[in-house]
C-alpha cells in the first residue's frame, strides 16, 4: 500500500526492520534494549523457509537472531486456512487469519522478520489440507506462482544462509516437500538475472545464497549442530525455551512444549555452499563474512582500503555499544556515534572504486545496519512512540482524529522532534496541532492530533495489508539524527458503514419436503456515525419469494445493531442443487450495493482483527430423511459445529454436559456422539468412559469421530481395542475424490433412513479421512474401504460394532469439514449412523 511523502525506489532495497510498536513501547527494558543492540556488531543474515505457519524452527531462530545477533527471516508459503483450530470453530479463511496472526506475534518474538507467499484471502499458495506429494501441491498452488514469490523473497532480503524447515523425503507433508525443493532450486536460480528478470523493475537484484542447509534428525549425518540449549542469561532461558515462548502463541494448534534446562542442539547438514566447507562446521556462518572486520578483509582484498578503514571503525563502534550495556544514557551516545560512521562508511562507498556488484551488497549491510540503529537509538532512549486514533473502526467518507504522542523516558534530552503521521494515497492527514518540538526531556510528552479524511471509496480492510497508519518520528540526539517507524498497536480498520450479517450463514433445504420456507434472520449493524436509515431486503433465487420485501431501519450512533426476520418461501419443487440468498442495503442517499459482512476475529494473544466478506446465505438442497423421535446428545470438544448443523436439519440434537456424563442418566439417548478429538478436550470422558460403555452394552448407540493418537486415546476405549495409526502421513487419505468401496453392501447404515450410492461419495472437500486406525478387532464391521492413489486400501475407516444389546461406531471420515461444506452425502451418511439401533 503506497502512502503519502514516500520516497522514490533505491537500486538497493534494503528490507523492513521487525520493529513493532511493543517494542518501542519500553514494555521489557534491558531486555528490549539488548534484542536492539546485539546486532549490531553481526552483518550475517539467515533465511529459514517453510510452508505452514508453526514450520519454523523457533529454537534455532531464537538463537541465531537473539543470540547471536544475525539478521534473520522466515519465509511461511501458506497462512494454514486448510488447518484444524484448537481455540475456536474458525476454518477456512478465518482460521488462516488468525494463524497469520499467531506467526506475526511469534516472529516478533525472536526478533526475526516474516514474509508470507501468500498474499490474498484466496490466493492460489494456501493451505489445502494434508499432500502426500510435491506434485499434487504444485498443481493446486502453480508452480511458477510460488517459485517466483520465493525468488523475489530471497532478492528482498539476500540471506548468506538458508535453511530449509524439512528434508524432501517421502514421509514428509507434501507441502513441505515442495517448499524445499524450490528452495533448492532457488540456490542456483536467484543469482541467475534471466530467472524472473522481471524483479529488476522493483529495485531487485539478483542475489546468491551462499549455502543451503537441510534438518537432520540423528547426531551423525550432519555438518552443523546449533546449540540450542544453550542458556542465555540476559533472557534467562535456553532458546530451546525462547524459541518455545514463540510457539505458544501459536494457540490455534496447540503449539508449546515447557522444556528444562539442558544441553540440546539442532542438527544440520550441508546440502549446498559456494565457498570451501569442512566435514564438521563449527557453524552456519563458516567460511563467510560474520562481522564487520571479515567484511573489511574481503573488501581490502578487492582494492577499497579506505571502505575497509570504515568497516573497521564500525566494528570498534559496535563493540563499543554492546560494551556499554545496561547504561542506557551510555548506550545511546555510543548508538549515535556508530550512526555518525556508518553515514561515512555509506558515503565512503558510493565513491569507492569497486564493482558493482560489490558496493550492492556492502550499501545493502549497511542499509539494514541503518534501520537496527533508528531502533537502538529509540530503546537506549526510552523515547516511546504510539498512535491513538478516536476510534479503530473506520468507513470510507469519514473524517476522525488520530493523536500521535512521543515520550522521553530517558536521561538524555531529544531534540528537534518531529511526529509525521502517514496515510495511504488519497487520504488526508491535516495537522490541528504542532508537528514539530524543539525539544523533549525526561518524563516530558510532546503530542500532535491529526484530522484524517479518509475517502469515500476507501479500500476496505484487508486482513493481510500493511497497516493504513504509521507515523514516522525524526530527531536529534547527540546532534546525530535518527528516524523510527511505529505503527497502531491495535488494527486500525476501514469497514462498511453497514455490516449484514445472515442467520443462518448456511441451510440445507430437505426436498423430501414440499413448499418449505426459509426463516432468515438479518442482523445489521451500523459502523458510521451519526443518524441514519439503511434499506435492506434479500435477493431469492428466480421463482422464489421473500417477505417483507424491503425493510427500513433507523440508526441513531455508531455501533447499533438491529435484527430483522425475512421468510423466503422456495418452490413447489426444488431440484436438488446448490443455491443462494444475499442481502443488499441502500443507505442515505446512496444506490442499492450488495451487502457485506463484518466477521471480528479476536482473541487475547492475537487482538482484533476482521474478515469482510459478501453477506450471503448458502443453500443446499437434497433429500433427507430424518428419524421420527429420536434423541441425539452430542458431546463437543468445542473444535466442530456438527451439533448445530443436524439440529439445523431436524434431528432433536442436544449437548450434553460434564455432570450429565459422570452421573446423568444416559439412556435417554437413543444416539451419543462423541465430537472430534473430546477425549483430549473433555475431562470427564476417560474417567466417564466404563459409562459410555455400558450406555452401548444397555441397547445405547455410541459414535466417535476421529482422535489423535496424543489425544489420551488407549484402545481400550472402545469395547474392542482401536488402534490409532501414529505415522503423520502414512494413516489418512487425503484425496477427497479417491473411490470409495463398500465392504458391507448390506449393512443398515448404508439403507436406513437414507439409501446411500455412489452419489453420496461426491463432492467432498479437502479429504476423505484422517488419523485412521492402523489396527482393530476382529469384533468390528469394516465399513467401506479407500486409499490415495498407488497406495492399499485403508479398511478401518469406518468401523462397527454391536456390544452388548447397543452398538458402537468409530469413524475417522472427515465429518468435520464435510459437514460445514454442506456435502449432502456427508449428511445423509452421518444421520444413517447415528440412526442405529
Amino acid at each position: 500500500m503506497s502512502r503519502q511523502e514516500g520516497g522514490g525506489q533505491t537500486k538497493v532495497p534494503v528490507p523492513p526492520i521487525p520493529v513493532s510498536t511493543r517494542t518501542l513501547h519500553g514494555e521489557h527494558g534491558l531486555i528490549d534494549l539488548w534484542t536492539a543492540i546485539k546486532p549490531l556488531a553481526t552483518i550475517a543474515s539467515a533465511m529459514n523457509t517453510g510452508a505452514h505457519p508453526d514450520d519454523e524452527h523457533s529454537a534455532m531462530l531464537a538463537y541465531l537472531a537473539l543470540g547471536r545477533g544475525v539478521y534473520t527471516s522466515s519465509i511461511i508459503a501458506t497462512r494454514g486456512e486448510g488447518g484444524q483450530n484448537e481455540i475456536g470453530c474458525e476454518q477456512g479463511s478465518a482460521l488462516g487469519i488468525i494463524r497469520t496472526r499467531e506467526l506475526e506475534e511469534a516472529s516478533i518474538m525472536s526478533n526475526v522478520t516474516l514474509g508470507i507467499l501468500s498474499e490474498e484471502l484466496d490466493d492460489p499458495i494456501h493451505d489445502f489440507g494434508f499432500s502426500k506429494c510435491a506434485q499434487e501441491t504444485f498443481r493446486k498452488w502453480g508452480e511458477e506462482i510460488v517459485y517466483e514469490r520465493l525468488i523475489r523473497k530471497i532478492r528482498e532480503l539476500r540471506p548468506d544462509v538458508v535453511v530449509a524447515a524439512f528434508e524432501n523425503e517421502p514421509t514428509t507433508h507434501g507441502h513441505h516437500r515442495a517448499i524445499t525443493l524450490l528452495t533448492q532450486r532457488a540456490f542456483h536460480d536467484a543469482a541467475n538475472p534471466e530467472i524472473f528478470p522481471q524483479h529488476a523493475d522493483r529495485g531487485l537484484l539478483p542475489w546468491q545464497i551462499k549455502k543451503l542447509y537441510v534438518p537432520v534428525m540423528d547426531n551423525e549425518d550432519y555438518h552443523v549442530a546449533v546449540p540450542v540449549g544453550e542458556y542465555d542469561q540476559t533472557y534467562g532461558a535456553s532458546y530451546v525455551q525462547l524459541g518455545e515462548r514463540s510457539r505458544f502463541m501459536h494457540k490455534s494448534q496447540g503449539m508449546g512444549v515447557h522444556y528444562d534446562e539442558g544441553p540440546t542442539y539442532n542438527y544440520y547438514r550441508l546440502d549446498a555452499t559456494v565457498v570451501p566447507a569442512q566435514e564438521k562446521e563449527r557453524d552456519f556462518f563458516s567460511g563467510l563474512p560474520y562481522s564487520f572486520a571479515d567484511l573489511a578483509e574481503q573488501v581490502a582484498a578487492k582494492g577499497g582500503a579506505e571502505v575497509a578503514e570504515a568497516l573497521h571503525r564500525l566494528q570498534d563502534a559496535a563493540d563499543d555499544v554492546i560494551s556499554a550495556y545496561p547504561r542506557f544514557a551510555e548506550v545511546a551516545r555510543r548508538v549515535h556515534r556508530m550512526k555518525a560512521l556508518l553515514q561515512s562508511a555509506q558515503q565512503e562507498v558510493a565513491i569507492a572504486s569497486l564493482d558493482r556488484e560489490t558496493k550492492a551488497d556492502l550499501l545493502y549491510r549497511l542499509g539494514i545496519k541503518d534501520a537496527q540503529l533508528n531502533r537502538a537509538s529509540a530503546e537506549a532512549l526510552s523515547l516511546v512512540v504510539k498512535i491513538k486514533p478516536e476510534t479503530g473502526e473506520w468507513v470510507g467518507g469519514q473524517t476522525t482524529t488520530v493523536t500521535v504522542t512521543a515520550y522521553n523516558g530517558g536521561a538524555i534530552e531529544v531534540e528537534h522532534v518531529q511526529l509525521r503521521l502517514r496515510v495511504p494515497r488519497g487520504w488526508i492527514a491535516k495537522p490541528l496541532t504542532p508537528t514539530a518540538f524543539p525539544r523533549v526531556s525526561y518524563n516530558q510528552t510532546v503530542c500532535t492530533v491529526y484530522e484524517v479524511s479518509v475517502p469515500a471509496d476507501a479500500e476496505l480492510y484487508h486482513p493481510y495489508m500493511p497497516p493504513v497508519l504509521e507515523v514516522e518520528v525524526q530527531y536529534f540526539a547527540f546532534d546525530t539524527a535518527s528516524t523510527i517507524r511505529v505503527e497502531p498497536e491495535a488494527r486500525v480498520a476501514v469497514l462498511p458503514p453497514y455490516a449484514l450479517t445472515l442467520t443462518p450463514a448456511d441451510v440445507v433445504l430437505n426436498t423430501l419436503h414440499t413448499n418449505e420456507t426459509i426463516p432468515v434472520r438479518l442482523t445489521v449493524k451500523q459502523y458510521r456515525s451519526g443518524t441514519s436509515t439503511a434499506k435492506v431486503s434479500l435477493t431469492v433465487p428466480d421463482g422464489w419469494k421473500v417477505q417483507p420485501d424491503v425493510v427500513e431501519l433507523p440508526f441513531s450512533f455508531r455501533g447499533e445493531t438491529k435484527t430483522v426476520a425475512f421468510t423466503v418461501q422456495t418452490t413447489a419443487k426444488v431440484q436438488n442443487g446448490k443455491y443462494q440468498i444475499r442481502a443488499s442495503v441502500v443507505g442515505g442517499e446512496g444506490a442499492a450495493e450488495w451487502g457485506r459482512d463484518v466477521q471480528v476475529i479476536e482473541y487475547p494473544h492475537i487482538g482484533r482483527t476482521y474478515l469482510i466478506r459478501s453477506a450471503e446465505l448458502n443453500v443446499q438442497a437434497f433429500d433427507l430423511a430424518i428419524p421420527e423421535k429420536q434423541r441425539v446428545g452430542y458431546v463437543s470438544s468445542g473444535f466442530d459445529k456438527i451439533d448445530q448443523y443436524l439440529r439445523s436439519v431436524g434431528v432433536n440434537c442436544v449437548n450434553i454436559d460434564a455432570s450429565e456424563i459422570q452421573s446423568g442418566d444416559l439412556s435417554r439417548y437413543d444416539t451419543i456422539v462423541l465430537g472430534i478429538r473430546a477425549y483430549a478436550f473433555r475431562r470427564e470422558l476417560i474417567d466417564s468412559n466404563l459409562r459410555l460403555l455400558q450406555y452401548v452394552e444397555n441397547g445405547g448407540n455410541l459414535v466417535v469421530q476421529y482422535h489423535k493418537p496424543e489425544d489420551k486415546w488407549k484402545p481400550h476405549l472402545a469395547p474392542y481395542p482401536i488402534f490409532i495409526g501414529e505415522s503423520l502421513i502414512d494413516w489418512r487419505v487425503t484425496n477427497e475424490q479417491s473411490p470409495v468401496r463398500v465392504l458391507a453392501p448390506e449393512h443398515p447404515i448404508f439403507h436406513e433412513p437414507n439409501r446411500i450410492t455412489a452419489a453420496d461419495w461426491d463432492g467432498w472437500v479437502q479429504e476423505r479421512s484422517i488419523y485412521n486406525p492402523s489396527r482393530w478387532g476382529s469384533e468390528y464391521t469394516e465399513l467401506i474401504a479407500t486409499s490415495d492413489p498407488g497406495e492399499p486400501e485403508f479398511r478401518g475407516i469406518f468401523l462397527t460394532a454391536r456390544y452388548g444389546k447397543g452398538t458402537y461406531t468409530y469413524s475417522s471420515l472427515a465429518w468435520f469439514r464435510e459437514i460445514p461444506h454442506l456435502v449432502p452425502g456427508a449428511f445423509r451418511l452421518f444421520v444413517n449412523m447415528i440412526s442405529q439401533k
